[in-house]
């Protein structure tokens, strides 16, 4: 059985330092092979037609085109290499950026060198790979459009409701039990409890947690 090719690596850095430095590191690798290295985004395209990369290693700023518009050029060829951001800069507009352009990862510079060999590995196998700084920057960029999401469909619910249904619906998410609910609405336990069956129904919820949290992700 044949072993499988090697990973092919172009770097793109303006600083010659940089791109030594990285070849020598990734070397040590035996599955990775650096073939090419490039000082400016304008010379990708033409780097990638001759070395034919499966991933490319790609700084943010450089002398002429950067690398995010570099980025974002290359992902749109077809049969495009993966390419891993690899930065001195973390700021959100650069990793918003950088990954809306198409890049399969974002990695510091100051990346252990195993965790940069790993990251290639993990972008040619078309995962993605993103450094712990930035993924903590995803995440609390996301969660408020997740509470968005939440809020605007637990309102939908809520709007399917009667006037004295969504009473019902919000004494429930206050977590008062059914007499209490009873004795502030002026009906019957019975009628409370027929009341939460309709509205589960309606709501589409197994159980009065869930309309309960229904209720709370509507503010």
């Amino acid at each position: 059985m044949s072993e499988a090719a090697p990973i092919r690596v172009l770097i793109v850095d303006d600083d010659a330092l940089v791109r030594t430095g990285l070849t020598l590191m990734l070397k040590g690798a035996p599955d990775l092979r650096v073939v090419g290295a490039v000082a400016d985004g304008g010379q990708v395209q033409a780097a990638v037609g001759e070395h034919t990369p499966d991933v490319v290693l790609m700084d943010i700023r450089m002398a002429g085109l950067d690398g995010i518009e570099a980025t974002r050029l290359l992902r749109g060829r077809a049969g495009a290499p993966q390419v891993i951001i690899l930065t001195t800069f973390d700021a959100d507009e650069h990793v918003f950026r950088a990954l809306r352009a198409g890049a399969g990862g974002f990695l510091l510079k100051d990346t252990p060198p195993e965790g940069i060999v790993e990251a290639i590995r993990r972008v040619a196998a078309g995962e993605p790979s993103l450094s712990p700084s930035v993924t903590r920057r995803l995440i609390a960029h996301l969660m408020p459009e997740e509470d968005d999401r939440r809020r605007a469909e637990a309102r939908r619910v809520l709007s399917a409701l009667s006037r004295r249904e969504r009473e019902v619906a919000l004494a429930v998410g206050q977590g008062k039990p059914n007499a209490v609910i009873a004795g502030e609405l002026h009906m019957s336990v019975g009628t409370v409890k027929g009341y939460i069956s309709r509205i589960l129904t309606k709501a589409g919820l197994d159980n009065r947690v869930q309309l309960a949290l229904v209720v709370h992700d509507a503010g």
